[in-house]
């Protein structure tokens, strides 16, 4: 089969040596791994080239160069680096990857190519099976003109190193902690970019190929048969369309349509019928993402435009969208008076406008007349099953709606827990009134499990009610896509159970295969999963089709800042400064991020006084508190982290990932300055507060943790190094890869404070052996880990670390 590029041979040249086949015939088993994995990514076929000949590669008798000039001519070149694979006389070596890099340099694409999202990959993706001496390393570079960044399959534990395998027997041995289904998926995932990029600087369109549409090179076909038929059977079409079909179903010309419903403007002379203003705004938004035909931007991108004095251009070119739809919304007493507008964004032309005077029991058949008009207006196809989508009621009761409403304004504001707490009185008033209202029991699900997983609620009956709550609305409507969605999120986050929040997700996306929030959700299931380019890639694409969005910029930015690609991670924080700049958290993830990138603690400082120079409150935060006082601990100002201390009035500085007692914090700096009897009562100030916590709340790793370093503040060692492996072994890395790691390091934390350094070492390997947020540079700023700088060990990792 040939290339989808007309004049290649393959899309795929597999290189490799026999020698690596042997045995358990491991590369064998990831070519057949590989064509699966490229089954689901493409919708062409795309053809492989792997020679399973006994030797390495074509006999001696034959011509080299013929016979494999044809096979070398292909799209992506795949080499499987061993050690025996970095042999300069060896056959693959010489006639296969120096010869191939030497040809795609030459031809129409070049070696490197630009991918759709501006970044440049070179067309060779080597697959690495074991780790490399330094020389061999160089010896790949030297071919490749540049660094050596490989796929890496490798399976590594004490004095183990061998290629990855589908079923390994322990696979919580492998230091690397790589998966091979993952693995798989990453190569996919690269070929699939390299291939689109291909295609689109062929094509210029960027439309995918398909099979039954390529012409062989040279051939001619006669069209104009064709031509006549088909304009023939097009007129047809139309002219049965509008006598018979309802105006819903006119055929149209196929175009993409992307919509952003910008925030309905509040005519009436009361304020607060704001939020009714934008429920009914949000009720348009998604009627039109009950079309598939269209893809429409959510609330929170298109909120940001909320009172805005930018031009319609710029807002469409922000949010990538064709079309923009305006609309203000007049309430007073029993009546309602709707206006809306659809603006091509592109030209600046106003399409489609019109009033609409009814009354207030009207409101959700006015509701799905609007999206209707709009769908018609911009030519979308509405099945029968979307139409009954638009025209379905949420409830008969409008006195709940508006109880509704209101909830979602609360909910919406922030994730404080007064705001939390109101919204599910909201949601409860909406259902009480009307019982059947199956949304107002998702709302008062979202509710309960946001306070449960910021630890605002963590009593016995609150992930019960949740459950309960979604129950009811899977009675009411057992289709309902906000239950389905909630439902993953109970599963998530009250049981960590990945498979079953994922199912549901999933439910979601083969219904709205472009809700971003089911996307994003399951990136947050992938990294809490540890699996770091399926989280990757839902973040991203989250963020793609929603690109207005802070939070989704936040969490990209965050899954690239735990694997250490801090370039990427810049980007994302930055994006979600400029689009939400009164929110605290990118700025502080950001400062962290540059103690961790580049030890730069001035440019940590920056980025933190930049956000309060118009946010006042940051001051105060004890987010921002606690970041200032960790950057004045890595300057050696102790004074001036007492003095940032009291800036704050929270007794202790918390989230997800960890609990500190704010005594904590003074017992460090006390012991700096030398200064034990002060030292010691704030230690046992912490150990009171700890241990009373704990009563309460016994399932709490987070307590467990931080009691540990307490523990070893006052000498009791053994009990330290046991409080933190329990926290551990509450909640191990293999389960939670994100929060684990914060009990991991403070187990390394306690293991130097109690003088066990082999121990911390080994902990600190493992650390910067996985996605984390333990660096180099950390190891060398925070004095926690002063004590170990004399260490041999100590030295060789930050030296092997600093150079990576």
């Amino acid at each position: 089969m040939p290339s989808l590029i007309p004049g290649y041979e393959y899309d795929i040249f597999i290189s490799y040596r026999q020698k690596d086949n042997k045995g358990d015939r491991w590369v064998s088993e990831f070519v057949d791994a590989l064509k699966t994995e490229l089954e689901s990514t493409f919708k062409e076929e795309i053809s492989v080239y792997f020679d399973i000949n006994p030797h390495d590669g074509l006999l001696e008798t034959h011509d080299v160069d013929e016979s494999l000039k044809d096979k070398l001519k292909c799209l992506v070149f795949i080499p499987i680096i061993s050690r025996t694979y970095c042999d300069p006389k060896s056959f693959a070596w010489e006639h296969e990857f120096k010869a191939f890099v030497e040809e795609a340099s030459k031809d129409q694409f070049g070696l490197k190519v630009k991918l759709p999202n501006g970044n440049v990959a070179s067309r060779v993706i080597p697959v690495r099976i074991y780790d490399l001496d330094t020389t061999d390393i160089k010896l790949c570079e030297s071919v490749l003109g540049g660094a050596l960044r490989s796929i890496d399959f490798i399976f590594r534990s004490a004095g183990v190193n061998r290629p990855l395998l589908s079923k390994e027997e322990n696979p919580q041995d492998n230091l690397n902690h790589t998966n091979y289904r993952n693995q798989i998926n990453k190569v996919g995932n690269a070929i699939k970019e390299i291939i689109t990029a291909i295609n689109k600087s062929n094509h210029g369109d960027g439309e995918a190929l398909h099979e039954d549409v390529k012409e062989k090179p040279g051939q001619k076909r006669n069209l104009k048969p064709k031509i006549i038929l088909g304009a023939f059977a097009i007129l047809a079409l139309v002219i049965l369309g509008y006598v018979f079909i309802p105006k819903y179903f006119k055929p149209f010309i196929p175009v993409e349509k992307t919509i952003a419903v910008l925030p309905f403007r509040n005519l009436s002379n009361d304020t607060t019928q704001m939020y009714f203003c934008d429920g009914f705004m949000e009720e348009i938004l998604n009627n039109l993402q009950a079309v598939k035909s269209f893809t429409v931007r959510s609330r929170t991108s298109s909120d940001q435009y909320r009172d805005t004095k930018k031009s319609i251009a710029i807002i469409g070119n922000e949010l990538n969208a064709n079309y923009l739809v305006e609309g203000s919304v007049g309430r007073e007493g029993n009546n309602l008076k709707i206006w809306v507008q659809v603006i091509d964004s592109k030209s600046d032309k106003h399409i489609w406008s019109n009033d609409y005077t009814r009354e207030m029991k009207q409101i959700f058949s006015l509701q799905s007349e609007i999206a209707k008009d709009i769908a018609t207006e911009l030519k979308g196809i509405l099945s029968p099953d979307e139409i009954e989508k638009i025209e379905k009621k949420p409830t008969e009761n409008l006195e709940a709606y508006n109880y509704y409403l209101q909830a979602n304004f609360y909910y919406r504001k922030s994730f404080d827990v007064e705001d939390l707490k109101t919204a599910n009185k909201l949601y409860g008033k909406a259902a009480e009134l009307d019982p059947e209202f199956a949304l107002a029991y998702t709302g008062t699900a979202y509710c309960l499990m946001n306070r449960y997983w910021f630890y605002q609620d963590r009593s016995e009956d609150i992930i019960p009610k949740c459950k309960q709550a979604i129950d009811k609305a899977f009675e009411i409507d057992p289709d309902l896509p906000e239950a389905h969605l909630v439902l993953g999120i109970y599963f998530y986050m009250g049981y960590l159970n990945y498979p079953e929040a994922l199912r549901q997700f999933e439910i979601v996306l083969k219904e709205q295969p472009k809700n971003s929030e089911a996307i994003y959700w399951s990136g947050a299931v992938h990294r809490r999963a540890g699996n770091w380019a399926l989280a990757e890639s839902c973040f991203t694409k989250a963020f793609e089709l929603d690109p207005r969005s802070s939070r989704y910029a936040d969490d990209a930015a965050e899954v690239f800042d735990l694997q250490r690609n801090y370039p990427k991670a810049e980007y994302y924080y930055n994006m979600s400064v400029m689009l939400q700049p009164g929110w605290i958290q990118p700025y502080v993830f950001m400062s962290q991020m540059f103690l961790r990138w580049q030890g730069d603690t001035k440019k940590a400082r920056a980025v933190l006084e930049n956000g309060a120079i118009n946010n006042s409150s940051f001051i105060s935060d004890s987010l921002f508190v606690e970041s200032k006082v960790i950057i004045d601990l890595y300057e050696g100002k102790y004074k001036e982290a007492l003095k940032d201390l009291s800036f704050t009035s929270s007794t202790a500085f918390q989230g997800q990932f960890y609990f500190r007692p704010k005594y904590l914090y003074y017992a460090t700096i006390y012991g700096l300055i030398n200064k034990p009897e002060l030292e010691h009562a704030f230690y046992d100030s912490s150990r009171i507060m700890l241990e009373k916590m704990i009563i309460n709340f016994p399932e709490d790793p987070r307590l467990y943790s931080s009691l540990g370093i307490t523990y070893a503040g006052l000498g009791f060692d053994k009990e330290a190094v046991s409080s933190n492996e329990k926290a551990v072994k509450m909640l191990p890395v293999s389960k939670e890869a994100w929060r684990g790691v914060y009990l991991v390091e403070d187990l390394a934390h306690t293991f130097v404070k109690v003088g066990k350094y082999p121990e911390a070492l080994e902990q600190i390997k493992y650390l910067l052996s996985i996605p984390g947020f333990l660096s180099s540079k950390i190891l060398e700023m925070d004095p926690i880990w002063a004590p170990l700088k004399n260490h041999p060990e100590f030295k060789n990792i930050l030296e092997k670390y600093n150079h990576n």
